[in-house]
């Protein structure tokens, strides 16, 4: 006897494209205007995307220094004065920009992994808004008599999520992070010797 009620597989199937819809190029919602999915909507730039991201790792990646320079100590000393230190500063930080952002990215990702609280915080809320994008997806969200937006999703799943952050001590992991990567940064920036190019341009300039 057959039965009117889908099959396995198909349900299956169904579920993996709701899903897909989270990141998809067209956009599921009833209301929707046809354009990208939900990583449009987060208040990014437009165009913004997976590969986009993958670009901008690459370009930083490629304008790296090398490491074995960026931490010999050879090339350390203390400044002689005022002066010098702020010269230091600026011309440090443009010349090894690449290298700080991937040692902050690096401090996010160890404060983020050395707090099992701080990992359950963040499960909760991508769970959180994951579920509530994907009912959004098969019905209008309504609430005081208004449609949730994307940005009204995201706050949703931050104020059910804000105990477990809370619990998770969130507030205190991005002070530390902020202030460990300023004195990562600040130190290197301040006792790391002037490349000979950046010498050079340094005594070019005009008085």
């Amino acid at each position: 006897m057959t039965s009117g009620a889908p099959k396995g597989e198909n349900c299956v199937v169904d579920m993996d494209s709701k899903a897909g819809d989270l990141f998809s190029a067209e956009d599921a919602h009833p209301t929707g205007t046809g354009g990208a999915g939900v990583l449009s909507k987060l208040g990014l730039p437009k165009g913004f995307s997976a590969s986009m991201a993958k670009d901008w790792i690459d370009k930083r990646r490629a304008s790296i220094r090398p490491w074995a320079s960026f931490v010999d100590q050879r090339k350390f000393s203390k400044p002689r004065n005022f002066g010098e230190l702020c010269q230091r500063v600026v011309k440090n930080v443009e010349t090894y920009n690449s290298n700080y952002t991937f040692i902050f990215l690096g401090l996010i990702l160890y404060c983020i992994i050395s707090s099992p609280m701080l990992l359950i915080a963040l499960a909760v809320y991508v769970g959180a808004f994951y579920i509530i994008h994907l009912k959004s997806l098969e019905s209008k969200l309504v609430v005081l008599g208004k449609e949730l937006t994307v940005p009204h999703q995201m706050s949703l799943a931050g104020a059910i999520s804000l105990p477990v952050f809370w619990l998770a001590g969130a507030g205190a992991a991005v002070f530390w992070v902020l202030g460990a990567t300023l004195f990562v940064i600040g130190t290197h920036a301040a006792f790391r010797e002037l490349e000979g190019n950046d010498m050079d341009e340094l005594f070019m300039e005009p008085v």
